[in-house]
């Protein structure tokens, strides 16, 4: 059988899903595990796609980074997956891990995909750096800090911290700082 995965960074990028869906049914997919979720995150209908797989069965993406976060990453979505006598195949690559060259050059691509990004963070770092020496990059505002009388008002009201959090649209650990630093 063959299965895919899809997937974007952010809910915003609907014509990107819908791109990888068309291509992935034409290059035959049976079954296709989607999400709109960064590759840090967790990946829910990728752990899904990989149980599935079975036997026999081929897991189909459309590039490589919709799939592995890092080289790491995707030796370990490989292993998974010969374990369980199923392959990957990367369409805008033409590779199949059925093959031992496509294995080689899985793991040759991997290894300079990481690479490019790891140039590409250092670059950002780079250019941030330059920014806030000239005064041009404050960061992002702290969202929580902002809205610390709110969390304690309504902690006060009695609502639970994960409740405050999904009220005022910020991170339960970031109610549990505030909550902290009033007690000090």
């Amino acid at each position: 059988m063959i299965i895919a995965y899809a997937r974007t960074s952010t809910t915003d990028q609907k014509a990107g899903l819908e791109a990888q869906e068309r291509d992935l049914k034409a290059a035959g997919a049976e079954r296709i595990f989607q999400e709109q979720t960064s590759a840090t995150g967790p990946r829910k209908a990728l752990a899904e796609a990989m149980d599935y797989a079975r036997d026999g069965d081929a897991l189909i993406v459309t590039k490589l980074d919709r799939l592995a976060r890092s080289v790491a990453d995707l030796v370990e979505i490989t292993k998974q997956l010969e374990a369980k006598g199923a392959s990957l195949r990367v369409l805008n690559l033409n590779l199949d891990t059925e093959t031992p060259t496509g294995k080689l050059m899985l793991n040759l691509l991997g290894s300079i995909a990481q690479f490019e990004r790891e140039l590409m963070l250092e670059r950002q770092r780079e250019g941030i750096a330059k920014a806030k020496g000239e005064g041009k990059y404050k960061g992002r505002k702290p969202t929580a800090k902002a809205k610390a009388n709110e969390v304690l008002r309504l902690a006060e009201d009695g609502m639970s911290r994960e409740q405050i959090a999904k009220q005022l649209g910020i991170g339960v650990a970031s109610v549990y700082r505030v909550l902290a630093s009033t007690r000090t």
